[in-house]
């Protein structure tokens, strides 16, 4: 007797359709499963062997072979033990039904209950495309899995009711399809609570519209790490494709909310700067997403910027440039998407009062340059804004004067972020931040006083050529926020103001 029960194997974020191919013949009883498979799929052998028991059904007194097909890639985890389960029921004749295309994904206990696993949603976006129609999938994971279009998912709390469900005796209901609400925030951070710093305001205000990364240098307790907390309150909507991308990394990790199964608010990764390099791009015998991977389309926040390592540091040169990030194992190579927001706060020098108006900086000039120049070159030119964050001044804290709030500024922000949509629509461009050269002067077109002006600074500052193209981005972000189609002279000089801070720190 044989039979062949569909399932889903992921590797990464690289979901592929694996077929649990069953044999049930006369000779020795065993039980053999087959297929590269690691210890995990090797182990469930006992495991369905209890589930079988617990469900009071015999297993088969005859030699069992269980082949994963493709044979020759390997499967990792437990998600195979419901299809293998299936398989076995098919090959005895306690299933009779038509399940070529049909999917089952879930660990089997020792009991019979089905246990959720990670990364469901990837798993069942490319059962959808493999033709498959409908899928049975963990009760717990169920919901994620209904944000998949044009498949009908079963969530299953043990194999009983598998049994029920194909012999017709409790038919299992399928899961409620995922809505997509409006979003409600309730952020218990405001940029209301923020007294003064109107500059930084703004330069946020300009780094969220357009995903631009952003570098804030001051003193102890001028507000960097409160300022950049805010952030994320004044971010643009989600996309429904932006949704899903973040929802499938964090599927993989498995910190999806069963409540909430779809991420519609922006990550804010905040690391310690203690992470490893690994930590940040991630790593593991399977690579798992790192910190880079799991900011996707957010903001990852880097406090104190110079006690990172510096192997950390330069690890993120080249995703920032890719929005990908490429891990190689010897069990395989996997890509990881990492388009985030850069956000990074750092002291002008150790003591942290290097240019305060009134404290005196105690660090020695060696010290100083030691300190600011863990920052890399390279590194410092992928900030498109720079801001220094001054102290706040006594009138403004005691000012009984309210505040704008982040829900004004993000109406803002939201306006130009849907000019952006609609410039760059039916391309993989986003926002501004992400604008390619090869259309840069399509998309930025310069009067010819602002480009008289940028001609200035370039010479005078001795600018390389990524910082010209990111002065032209921030300045076709400035030009949005004003409405502006064409890039004139004022959004230029606003560009340049937030690019200088390199020049006043590093060539001291």
């Amino acid at each position: 007797m044989f039979a062949k029960i569909n399932s889903m194997g992921l590797f990464g974020l690289n979901a592929f359709a694996v077929q649990a191919e069953t044999e049930v013949s006369r000779g020795t009883p065993c039980f053999d499963i087959v297929g590269l498979g690691d210890t995990a799929v090797k182990e469930s052998r006992e495991r369905i062997r209890a589930a079988f028991r617990s469900a009071e059904l015999k297993f088969p007194l005859a030699r069992v072979i269980v082949n994963l097909a493709p044979a020759d890639t390997k499967k990792t985890g437990s998600v195979h033990d419901l299809a293998i389960f299936v398989s076995i029921l098919k090959a005895t004749g306690e299933i009779t039904d038509d399940l070529d295309r049909t999917a089952f994904i879930g660990e089997v206990s020792l009991n019979g209950d089905v246990r959720p696993v990670n990364g469901v949603l990837p798993m069942v976006l490319c059962a959808q495309r493999e033709g498959f129609d409908t899928v049975f999938v963990p009760a717990e994971n169920a919901y994620e899995a209904s944000v998949a279009e044009g498949v009908t998912v079963y969530g299953v709390e043990n194999v009983r009711e598998i049994l029920g469900h194909f012999s017709r005796e409790a038919v299992l209901i399928p899961q409620k399809k995922y809505e997509v609400l409006p979003e409600e925030r309730f952020d218990t951070v405001d940029f209301a609570d923020v007294k003064g710093q109107q500059t930084v305001k703004k330069a946020m205000e300009y780094a969220a519209a357009g995903g631009h990364n952003l570098l804030m240098i001051g003193p102890p307790g001028s507000g960097k790490s409160m300022l950049a907390k805010r952030l994320s309150t004044i971010m643009p909507a989600m996309t429904f494709r932006e949704s899903v991308e973040t929802t499938n990394i964090h599927s993989v990790c498995g910190i999806v909310s069963r409540e909430e199964p779809l991420v519609v608010r922006r990550p804010f990764r905040s690391p310690h700067h203690t992470i490893s390099a690994a930590g940040l791009s991630g790593g593991g015998g399977v690579p798992r997403p790192g910190e880079i991977s799991l900011a996707h389309n957010g903001i990852l926040f880097l406090d104190e910027l110079p006690e990172f390592s510096r192997q950390a540091l330069e690890i993120l040169r080249q995703p920032l440039e890719d929005k990908q990030v490429t891990i190689s194992r010897a069990s395989g190579t996997v890509t990881y998407p990492c388009s985030f927001m850069l956000v990074a706060a750092m002291n002008p020098c150790p003591c942290g009062y290097f240019g305060h108006p009134t404290r005196k900086c105690i660090c020695g000039q060696k010290q100083a340059r030691a300190y600011i120049n863990k920052i890399s070159g390279p590194l410092l030119d992928r900030f498109d804004i720079q801001v220094e964050v001054a102290p706040v001044e006594y009138s403004h804290l005691s000012s009984k004067t309210k505040e704008e709030s982040s829900a004004a500024i993000r109406e803002r922000v939201q306006r130009a972020r849907e000019i952006q949509q609609e410039r760059f629509k039916g391309t993989d461009i986003i926002c501004n931040a992400g604008i390619t050269s090869d259309i840069l002067h399509e998309v930025c077109p310069v009067t010819e006083s602002a480009n008289e002006l940028l001609k200035g600074v370039f010479e005078k500052m001795g600018l390389s050529a990524r910082a010209y193209d990111r002065i032209l981005k921030v300045s076709r972000t400035v030009a949005d926020m004003d409405g502006s189609e064409v890039i004139d002279r004022p959004h230029i000089a606003k560009a340049v103001q937030f690019r200088s801070l390199d020049r006043k720190y590093w060539n001291e």
